[in-house]
């Protein structure tokens, strides 16, 4: 025993214990999650009328004297089976905005739909891949010295896509708030599509909402240059929402036209600053709007979703645009393990977030995000369902719910003891993580053999497989 790694060893302690099936129930309740959240305490559900206990629950019976929890984090680089579930939920939530379903009608799917890539501006000439990178026939040399031109051809993971051909060139002041201020960038866009739509067909701007509702579900993703670029599902509704029809002059040929339009008009300013001046910030030439057709004459919509699915998973590391963990003190920039393109960005972040005039911004707090401040994924309300909705029906699904009801009343006293796993734990946890993604992917083939592929929850396909 004693020449066992420590995590070999204490796996062999955790197995041997009389309670290792509670524990192992557990950590397979959990998906295998990769840092549980360990809490302690009693639930009790009474009915409201004669105080009978229905049930009581406490963790005093459990391993350890504590009960485990998803910490339900994102990313897939911190928890693979948080994240995939978190995957599976998002994917739902975007297809039942484009099909319906989760209380969503299924009429949605006639109505003028969108898919919408917004990207940044340029801030300088970048390496590109697929393509003779930056041919230029009389060559020549930057101010710095350094070539204007590559006649490379770039394979995509070549590690210089994305790098600045000249970083002294480089706009990094501009790169960072251009993140730091994406969010109310995308806010005035969604205003102006309202207005231009209301314009189109002589309503007054005011009146719009009467009409019509515009819904979106948008997703943010870092590209090879550490610039965030946004993808949206924009779909239009009637006054009421899904439950509605639009308008008759509210087709898809109008929504694309206010949809073009407004990413080309649209801007913020950003504050004086007498090291900076005030920059007008704006999106970037490249505007993609297609369509989204229920005759399949267009962009899959499941595919749609899944794409979107796929990156709300990705953390700033895994893109290589930056970090998953906040940045403490400057010097923490110098250690990073990022490219050198990623680190000046980090650099005139942290500097900025200095100045009292871009205080609001809190750049220092997202030096490591690069500056960009928003949430990967944000929707509208009227669009589809919302997590919460999601994970209250997979809970009652699983029969966790039995006596929840109006006539009964719940009493819960929970306190936080702690997280993650001992090195044993974790092998074990890991494990079973991989059996789970392993029967969700022979449940998917078995289910897309059949044809009804997308009607089980994204976590009910791994219990399906037992």
């Amino acid at each position: 025993m004693r020449r066992l790694p420590e995590a070999d060893r204490d796996a062999l302690r955790i197995t041997q214990d009389p309670q290792f099936p509670r524990w192992l129930d557990q950590i397979t309740a959990t998906g295998g999650c990769s840092y549980p959240i360990h809490l302690s305490g009693s639930t009790t559900t009474l009915d409201e009328v004669t105080g009978e206990i229905l049930h009581h629950y406490d963790t005093r019976h459990e391993p350890g004297e504590r009960l485990l929890v998803r910490c339900r984090n994102r990313r897939a680089t911190i928890c693979p089976a948080c994240s995939r579930l978190h995957a599976g939920d998002t994917f739902h939530l975007v297809r039942a905005g484009l099909l319906g379903g989760k209380n969503v009608p299924s009429t949605v799917c006639n109505r003028p739909r969108l898919f919408v890539t917004l990207t940044a501006p340029s801030f300088g000439p970048v390496h590109r891949a697929g393509e003779r990178c930056h041919p230029r026939r009389d060559g020549g040399s930057c101010e710095h010295g350094r070539p204007v031109g590559c006649h490379a051809v770039h394979d995509q993971d070549s590690p210089v896509v994305g790098q600045p051909l000249c970083p002294d060139c480089y706009d990094y002041v501009g790169h960072v708030l251009w993140h730091a201020h994406a969010s109310k960038l995308w806010d005035r866009f969604v205003i102006d599509v309202r207005r231009r739509l209301a314009s189109s067909v002589g309503l007054v701007q005011s009146r719009f909402s009467q009409y019509a509702r515009l819904s979106f579900a948008r997703i943010a993703e870092y590209q090879k240059r550490a610039a965030v670029h946004v993808h949206a599902v924009v779909r239009l509704d009637g006054p009421n929402g899904p439950d509605d029809e639009p308008p008759a002059w509210g087709t898809a040929e109008l929504l694309t036209d206010a949809v073009r339009a407004s990413a080309r008009r649209v801007l913020v300013r950003t504050v004086y600053s007498s090291a900076v001046g005030e920059l007008a910030l704006r999106w970037g030439a490249q505007v993609d709007a297609r369509p989204l057709r229920a005759d399949s004459d267009g962009p899959d919509d499941d595919a749609v979703a899944a794409y979107v699915a796929k990156y709300v998973t990705k953390g700033a590391s895994e893109t290589g645009a930056g970090l998953d963990h906040k940045v403490t003190t400057g010097s923490d920039i110098g250690t990073a393990p990022v490219t050198p393109h990623v680190r000046s960005l980090m650099r005139t972040c942290w500097r900025l977030g200095g100045l009292t005039e871009y205080e609001p911004l809190n750049l220092r707090a997202w030096t490591h995000t690069l500056g960009y401040r928003g949430h990967i994924l944000t929707k509208s309300r009227a669009y589809s369902t919302t997590y919460a909705a999601l994970r209250a029906d997979r809970a009652a699904h699983r029969g966790n719910d039995t006596h929840s009801g109006e006539s009964t009343v719940t009493e819960a006293n929970w306190r936080y003891i702690g997280s993650g796993h001992t090195p044993g734990a974790a092998q074990l946890a890991a494990g079973i993580a991989e059996d789970l993604a392993q029967n969700r992917e022979f449940v998917r083939e078995e289910l897309a053999e059949r044809g009804w592929r997308n009607e089980l929850p994204e976590e009910e396909n791994a219990t399906a497989g037992r």
